[in-house]
């Protein structure tokens, strides 16, 4: 009698009744005897041998065992309609649905580890799939029509170059795959089964494919060519050098495309850009390379993004490009120039200094458009983001050698009037100036570069789905790395760290001041009633509907900390002392005292005039800056000269456009949501010319509502450092409204 175990035995073989369908049947070899698994047959049978008839045991565990391992990797028993057609439905088995692609699959891996194991494998010659052998991929780029590129991606089956891109798309998109995030969630040493043909599939190895998707996100937004090739614009071209790392590419017939591509994805590598004499300015080192940076843009036909910190010579850098151009008699057709009415004037103050030469023409006045004639005879054009909604027809109608953008927050919402016009320019190069590229989400991104560099992030659908959903509502780091990567090219930045041995050094200082007597008393009974209405808003109506009622709420407790006279209610009638502006009165004087010279910042103009007499009481001498002053320019011109040591400047009138070198501290009265327009307010002091230490600080009411904006900055900023070292604004869930309505005994 004998006692070894059986032999599994699984023949893969079509099945006719159903196209491109197969199964899997199950046996099992007892010597030359065999037997289909079944529980219903006897656990013994008769076998015939030559020296006569003996009884071999049935190994029914043994069999049930195989079994369960068929049944582990998906293989399960046939079911109507299909039953019908079989004869041995205990033993014949199938993936469900058609299943090609487990099929495949259980070709690739699970049938060489079941013969290693000792089962005998049989492919039948009906058997409808096949798993084919494949060779070295390969990848190429090319020209095409209207400066467009073409990318293909091939790899060679049995001798012969296939095109692998409608491959991958067609397996990833049959997988639900549309992003390098969820490829890496089949996990480590995965592969995705790539359709040849009608049956035939090769075997990709995802982390082979990993970085084509990084690299190519909109792929499957992107209609391939009908050669299976990916078509390209020029500014996708930089982000396809990457695959080198993965994939030699062959530059067909685009050496100088390659060399090119090379350059933008290394700036520092640019040699520092000369300037003619007709250009009066000296250019420190990291600007003459900002300016070789613009020139290579301008010379491929490219646009970008000049997001430098404020204060770092962004204007200087343009002007220095566009006086290159003019000696090098490129400029054939005027510069346009869009900015915030406030920064208009500065516009034209750089421009007498740096470009004395060129001709200039402001739209501005109610008198603009009897100078519309004169526009192709400008060298550069001036209009603001107001009049260039109102003058976009006239604008629209003219050429521009570049179109620049100044402090581009007048774009960043892209369904603005101010964005849709200006993406109605035409001109031969795009260029976005701003030192705070994203303030609130990446959406704001999109935006500055749709203009600046058309099609780089696709449609904003498409970057949702590909960067703005997963990197800010799933924190996926690796798509801000890709996109960090593909802006990199286009979006030039400087940081102050960067450049700290061309600036003087700055001190931030954060006093906080203890409220008490009424105005803690104040702060607490407004704390407790808005914390009781906001979280009704929420209770009632969900966060997404109740963004009025928590800001109204958390604008009442920052009044009350700048000065109760700031709320109009009747709680606040009596209370008629603050001890921020207190500390404020007497920190004035002393620094005053000392020769300093100083800005004072207040988000709140009504808080200036609360400050004022105080101020005329104690006979300092003031300028001020706000929202509705007419004339900007002599304020500016008495402090610059010295003749007052105090400018009082509301945060949005004042935190752009200005350059107040000879002041050397800043005080913030109050803090603001965003840090970034905090930063550029300190930016008008803290800037190339400044030639004395810088001393910012900040007043904050300790244990308030003050103190928890400062430390939910710090934790936002995360997000857009990673991008290109910007903090976010603040964006709130729940967790952090009930934080910022935390009672004071609770914070000290």
């Amino acid at each position: 009698m004998i006692e070894r175990d059986p032999i599994p035995v699984l023949r893969l073989r079509g099945f006719s009744e159903t196209p491109l369908a197969a199964i899997a049947e199950l046996t099992f070899a007892y010597g030359a005897h065999s037997v289909h698994f079944s529980a219903d047959e006897p656990r013994e049978f008769q076998s015939v041998r030559a020296d006569g008839v003996s009884l071999w045991p049935r190994r029914y565990e043994f069999e049930a065992a195989a079994r369960t391992v068929l049944d582990s990797h998906g293989l399960h028993l046939v079911t109507w309609p299909e039953i019908q057609f079989v004869q041995h439905r205990n033993s014949t088995l199938r993936f469900p649905g058609t299943g090609e692609r487990r099929w495949v699959q259980f070709l690739d891996g699970v049938v060489p580890a079941l013969r290693r194991s000792g089962w005998r494998v049989e492919i039948d010659s009906s058997f409808p799939y096949e798993l084919l052998e494949t060779d070295d991929w390969d990848a190429h780029i090319e020209p095409s029509a209207n400066n467009w590129f073409e990318f293909d991606l091939g790899i060679k089956v049995g001798g012969q170059r296939v095109s692998l891109l409608p491959i991958v798309v067609d397996a990833l998109r049959e997988l639900s795959i549309r992003s390098h995030d969820e490829l890496a969630q089949l996990g480590e040493g995965a592969t995705v089964y790539g359709r040849v043909r009608e049956g035939a599939f090769v075997a990709l190895p995802a982390q082979r494919i990993a970085p084509l998707l990084a690299t190519l996100v909109e792929l499957f937004d992107a209609p391939l060519t009908s050669e299976g090739r990916l078509a390209l614009t020029p500014a996708h071209l930089a982000s396809i050098a990457q695959l080198e790392r993965a994939t030699p590419i062959r530059w067909a017939a685009a050496a100088q495309l390659r060399d090119l591509v090379h350059a933008l994805a290394d700036e520092d590598a640019l040699a520092p850009a000369e300037t003619p004499a007709t250009f009066k300015g000296t250019l420190r080192q990291y600007q003459a390379r900002g300016v070789a940076w613009l020139q290579l843009l301008a010379r491929n036909g490219f646009g970008g993004v000049l997001a430098d910190d404020m204060g770092l010579g962004k204007t200087v850098e343009l002007l220095a490009h566009v006086a290159i151009e003019k000696a090098a008699r490129r400029l054939k057709r005027p510069v346009l120039i869009v900015s915030p009415t406030s920064v208009s004037p500065n516009w034209r103050a750089e421009i007498a200094r740096f470009v004395p030469h060129l001709r200039v023409l402001a739209l501005t006045g109610a008198d603009r458009t009897e100078r519309f004639t004169q526009i192709a005879h400008s060298d550069i054009v001036l209009t603001t983001y107001a009049l260039l909604q109102r003058d976009i027809e006239t604008l629209c109608a003219q050429e521009w050698q570049i179109a620049v953008l100044d402090e581009t927050q007048a774009i960043k919402n892209p369904r603005s009037k101010g964005a849709q016009a200006a993406g109605r320019l035409r001109a031969a190069q795009r260029l976005a100036l701003t030192g705070t590229p994203m303030e609130n989400h990446l959406g704001e991104l999109w935006s500055v570069f749709a203009f600046a560099v058309p099609g780089l992030l696709g449609d904003r659908a498409s970057f949702g789905r590909a960067f703005r959903t997963p990197i800010e509502k799933r924190g996926d780091t690796q798509r801000r790395r890709v996109l960090s990567s593909r802006l990199r090219p286009f979006l030039l930045r400087r940081t102050k760290e960067v450049v700290a041995l061309d600036l003087p050094e700055k001190s931030e200082i954060v006093t906080r001041i203890e409220l008490d007597g009424a105005q803690r008393d104040l702060y607490e009974t407004i704390r407790i009633a808005m914390h009781g209405r906001v979280r009704d808003a929420l209770r009632m109506r969900g966060l997404a509907r109740s963004h009025i009622v928590v800001l109204d709420a958390l604008l009442k407790l920052r009044q009350v900390c700048c000065d109760p006279r700031l709320l109009k209610v009747s709680a606040a009638r009596g209370v008629g002392g603050s001890a921020k502006l207190e500390a404020l009165l007497e920190m004035v004087p002393e620094l005053i005292d000392e020769g300093r010279r100083i800005l004072l910042f207040s988000q709140f103009t009504s808080m200036l005039d609360l400050i004022k007499p105080e101020l005329r009481e104690r006979e300092i001498a003031f300028v001020e800056l706000r929202g509705e002053t007419k004339d900007r320019v002599t304020p500016v011109q008495r402090f610059q000269a010295g003749e007052v040591p105090l400018f009082l400047i509301s945060l949005k009138a004042g935190g752009t456009g200005l350059n107040l070198t000879a002041a050397d501290t800043v005080i913030h009265y109050d803090p603001w949501w965003n840090p970034a327009v905090e930063r550029q307010a300190t930016d008008r002091a803290h800037r190339i010319g400044q030639h004395k230490p810088v001393f910012v600080y900040k007043l904050i009411a300790a244990g308030t509502v003050e103190e928890r904006i400062v430390e939910m900055q710090e934790r936002k900023a995360e997000l857009a450092a990673g991008l290109f070292d910007e903090p976010a604004s603040l964006q709130l869930d729940a967790a952090e409204i009930d934080r910022l309505f935390s009672p004071l005994s609770a914070l000290d």
